[in-house]
C-alpha cells in the first residue's frame, strides 16, 4: 500500500516498492511528478543503488568472485519496510538479506526518510556499513518530472554562470567524448536533440540547484548541495525530465571491473554511516 504525507501545502505518495516517489501535488492538485506511462517510462523516481548507472558486462568482481548486477542496482525494485509515519514525514529502510547479498555480499542498511516542510519535499539518504570491512557503494537519485505541452517551452536554469560538460554515453558506458551544454546567462533551452545519445552526464558541476522554467518563469528547483556528479534526461517526445542528483556514475569503457577500483566509487568504513539529501521546491 502507498504512504502518503501531507502538510497542507503538498502532498506526496511514496510507494514502499523501491521507497518511489510517485506523486507530488500542490493544495490546487498540480501534479509535479511524471505518471509513469510505460508506453514512455514506467517509472516515476527510482532509487539508485548500490550502483548508479551500468556495469561493463553487467558484473563486478569483488574479492576474486564476479557478481552480477543491471543497471541502478535492486533497491529500485525491492520492496522497503516502512520505519516509521507521520503526517508529514514518512522512513522507508531496506536492510540487507539472503537475495541482496548474491548480488552485493555486505551488510549494509539503506534509509530514505521524506519530509515536507512547506513547499519543499526533503529526501534524505542514510546508507550505513553493518560488516566488518569497507563497504564500496554508489548512491543516486532519479525524479522525473512531469512536463506537458510543448518540450522546447520549457528550459532549464543553472544556480551559477557555468558551461557544463557532458560526458557522452556509449552503449551505456561512459566514453571519453565530452560535449559543452550551449548554457547562457545560466539558461539551457531544452530539445530532444540535447538527448540524442541518451543521458547528459555531468560529472563535475558548480552549481547546487537547477530549476525547471516554462515560458521563462520558473516552476520547480532540485537542490542537490551533497552529490557531486548528475544526471539529466528523458526519451523522444516523452512530456517529462530526469534531473538526477548521483554520487557516482556508469562505468567506463576501460573498467577493471573490480568494484573497489570503480571510478567515483564511495569506500564506507566498517560501522559507519554515510548521509546525503536533496530537495525539490516548488516555486509557485
Amino acid at each position: 500500500m502507498d504512504i502518503t504525507i501531507t502538510n497542507g501545502m503538498l502532498t506526496a505518495t511514496i510507494n514502499p516498492k523501491g521507497a518511489e516517489l510517485n506523486s507530488l501535488k500542490d493544495n490546487s492538485e498540480n501534479e509535479y511528478m511524471w505518471e509513469g506511462d510505460p508506453a514512455f517510462w514506467g517509472k516515476h523516481s527510482p532509487v539508485l543503488f548500490p550502483i548508479v548507472g551500468e556495469l561493463r558486462n553487467n558484473s563486478y568482481l569483488f574479492e576474486g568472485k564476479t557478481y552480477a548486477m543491471t543497471r541502478h542496482g535492486f533497491a529500485r525494485d525491492t520492496i522497503f519496510a516502512v520505519k516509521s509515519q507521520d503526517e508529514s514525514n514518512a522512513v522507508f529502510s531496506l536492510s540487507a538479506s539472503d537475495d541482496t547479498k548474491r548480488l552485493y555480499p555486505f551488510d549494509f542498511e539503506l534509509e530514505l526518510a521524506y519530509t515536507l516542510h512547506e513547499k519543499t519535499l526533503r529526501i534524505d539518504y542514510t546508507v550505513t556499513n553493518n560488516g566488518s570491512g569497507d563497504m564500496p557503494f554508489s548512491l543516486g537519485a532519479h525524479p522525473a518530472f512531469a512536463m506537458p505541452g510543448n518540450f522546447k517551452d520549457y528550459s532549464l536554469v543553472f544556480e551559477n554562470d557555468e558551461q557544463p560538460v557532458s560526458t557522452q554515453l556509449e552503449n551505456n558506458l561512459l566514453s571519453d567524448k565530452t560535449i559543452t551544454l550551449p548554457v547562457e546567462n545560466r539558461v539551457l533551452p531544452l530539445t530532444y536533440d540535447l538527448f540524442k545519445n541518451d543521458a547528459l552526464i555531468l560529472k563535475s558541476h558548480t552549481s547546487n540547484s537547477i530549476e525547471i522554467a516554462k515560458n521563462g518563469t520558473p516552476f520547480l528547483k532540485v537542490a542537490f548541495p551533497d552529490f557531486p556528479h548528475l544526471g539529466i534526461w528523458t526519451m523522444e517526445n516523452a512530456p517529462f525530465l530526469c534531473i538526477e542528483p548521483w554520487k557516482g556514475y556508469a562505468d567506463t569503457h576501460d573498467a577493471s571491473g573490480n568494484l573497489i577500483e570503480k571510478e567515483a566509487i564511495t569506500i564506507l568504513p566498517a560501522g559507519q554511516s554515510f548521509k546525503a539529501g536533496f530537495s525539490i521546491i516548488i516555486l509557485r
